[in-house]
């Protein structure tokens, strides 16, 4: 999955013409940049690649959320709801603003369960949150009826799916805003950044402005500018975004040689009966970045993972145990840890995590195994990995 697993003459070239200009922020300094605006420039091809009028780049996928759901108006003692299975980036981005997450049980697309989602509603309800982990989707058109009916914004996390789409439209471009990761692990990377994308006036100027210290950029001296509201610190640096212009660019070179391995893997592992697939809601295009399936039991999976290991078949995922990925171990959350006193609407909406029946997610992800899909890989090397994998799991099973 990881773009920087093909790093080379394009993104050193897109490096280097910022080098020479000697300008790593991406405003100000116009007549030093030689017409170098790589962020200005990634922006354009982020939406145009996206389908969607607007692009705002910022430092982090975490940055991202966040900007997203303040430029929409999220703040003290909303709620924003999102799935049991996350990164733990999505929470935090929520709490920064003093809004509350509202967690909710996935269903087999490993994502938001839309009659989980509808139950969680209330007076307090901003925005929905659907993540797409691991390179797929979740219902999106019964999330999009949920939002249209209660007056929610629903912003698509589509961090770990760049590339996919449902109903024909890119992932991220279906909702109200979309997100974007290109942190060093995501299929293409910056090294470090993040993106939103809307059709929206209002959200895209509100993203740009709060994301560098509420400037309104306008007019030529940055001194001079206005600050129409309060803004903070998340700009992307020039460097990270000439990484991420020349990966865009490779965006479609990426995703095909994603779908050519996992298809491999898939092909061979679909003859074994008890290998069920994750589901992908109908009108839904993976971006083949994972390959998620479930074993018969969570004692398989368990026994699944370990043998796995013990065979030397590295990047599959038990996300039941994982640390950052899975509500049962986000202690810092549902023991309220935090450097300072939490907002007292933060304290008084979170969930009592003592008492809440979170066992649909767990019948889910307690069964699941997801499998990084590399692009580095040889045909060759895909095709001796599947038969490992399919012959560890007859074993298993």
């Amino acid at each position: 999955m990881p773009g920087f697993e093909f790093f080379g003459d394009a993104e050193r070239k897109q490096v280097q013409d910022v080098l020479d200009t000697g300008v790593l922020m991406r405003y100000g300094f116009d007549g030093m940049r030689n017409g170098n605006f790589k962020a200005k420039e990634l922006e354009k091809a982020l939406a145009e690649r996206m389908q969607t009028s607007h692009a705002q780049l910022v430092s982090s996928g975490t940055a991202a959320i966040t900007i997203a759901l303040a430029s929409a108006g999220v703040g003290a003692g909303d709620e924003v709801i999102l799935p049991t299975f996350t990164f733990v980036a999505s929470f935090e981005a929520v709490l920064a603003l003093g809004a509350v997450p509202i967690l909710v049980d996935i269903d087999d697309t490993l994502t938001l369960d839309p009659i989980t989602v509808e139950e969680a509603v209330s007076s307090k309800t901003k925005a929905v949150m659907p993540v797409h982990m691991c390179g797929s989707m979740a219902d999106l058109g019964a999330l999009k009826s949920i939002c249209e009916k209660n007056d929610l914004i629903l912003l698509e996390d589509a961090c770990q799916a760049i590339g996919g789409s449902f109903d024909g439209k890119p992932l991220g471009s279906y909702g109200d805003m979309g997100v974007f990761s290109f942190d060093y692990v995501k299929t293409i990377t910056c090294g470090e950044g993040g993106a939103i994308i809307t059709n929206k006036e209002e959200f895209v100027k509100n993203a740009d402005h709060y994301s560098d210290h509420g400037h309104d950029h306008v007019g030529s001296d940055r001194g001079a500018e206005g600050h129409p509201f309060l803004g903070y610190n998340h700009r992307i640096s020039e460097l990270n975004a000439a990484v991420g212009l020349a990966q865009i660019n490779r965006l479609d070179e990426f995703l095909s040689i994603q779908k050519k391995n996992y298809s491999i893997l898939r092909e061979v592992l679909e003859d074994i009966p008890e290998v069920v697939f994750r589901r992908v809601p109908e009108g839904g295009i993976e971006n083949y970045s994972f390959l998620s399936f479930f074993m018969p039991s969570e004692e398989l999976a368990k026994k699944l993972h370990s043998a796995f290991s013990e065979a030397g078949i590295d990047g599959c995922f038990y996300w039941y145990d994982n640390n950052w990925h899975y509500y049962r171990k986000w202690e810092h959350l549902t023991d309220r840890k935090s450097l300072g006193k939490l907002p007292q609407e933060v304290l008084d909406g979170l969930q009592d995590f003592s008492k809440t029946d979170f066992s649909q997610s767990d019948y889910w992800i307690g069964r699941n195994i997801s499998c990084l899909i590399k692009l580095s890989w040889t045909e060759d090397e895909v095709r001796e990995r599947a038969e490992k994998m399919g012959k560890v799991i007859r074993n298993v099973i």
